[in-house]
């Protein structure tokens, strides 16, 4: 599904651990990295697709995660032709996006790569929130900067027990 100026509706998922780190997964038979992302299907809502793309992608329930925020508008990335399949050129431009920022609420454990019949990653890690900007694919390297940076006022604050400790406060 395409709008009017080729562009496919799609989720973009910024899942955090308790550290604020970042799920970043390896796709499948390559050697790119991504965040979780996927199409929205006619008739669904991105909240919809977002919890589709969660479990076929890494095995979550909604109730394993908190919704934190979602982009304000579409952010859009135009793909490279030698990206696009020949029969789809001059249709197809890209993805239009709506990002969101999860925090995971249960163990990582429950994360699980083999959830869907046919999955995205076969390995994932958890990273510093802004690394994943050195290791996307180039094309999708505004986008992510975007998202990221939209979504960046939202983290939940992290206490820094080594700041409390240079401040002179012990550990009781």
């Amino acid at each position: 599904m395409l709008d009017r100026d080729g562009f496919r509706p799609n989720v973009g998922i910024i899942l955090l651990n308790q550290k604020n780190q970042v799920f970043w997964g390896k796709r499948i038979r390559t050697h790119s990295w991504q965040f979780p992302q996927g199409g929205i299907d006619r008739g669904e809502t991105p909240e919809q697709a977002l919890f589709r793309e969660l479990q076929e992608e890494v095995g979550l329930q909604p109730e394993q995660v908190r919704i934190v925020a979602r982009t304000r508008d579409w952010l859009r990335y135009e793909v490279p032709d030698r990206y696009i399949r020949k029969d789809a050129r001059g249709h197809y431009k890209g993805q239009k996006q709506i990002w969101y920022l999860l925090q995971l609420v249960v163990p990582d454990h429950a994360l699980n790569l083999r959830a869907s019949t046919h999955p995205e990653f076969d390995a994932w890690r958890w990273n510093d929130y802004w690394i994943p900007l050195e290791s996307v694919v180039e094309f999708k390297r505004g986008v992510y900067e975007m998202a990221l940076t939209e979504l960046s006022r939202y983290l939940p604050r992290q206490e820094n027990r080594s700041s409390f400790l240079r401040q002179g406060m012990r550990q009781t």
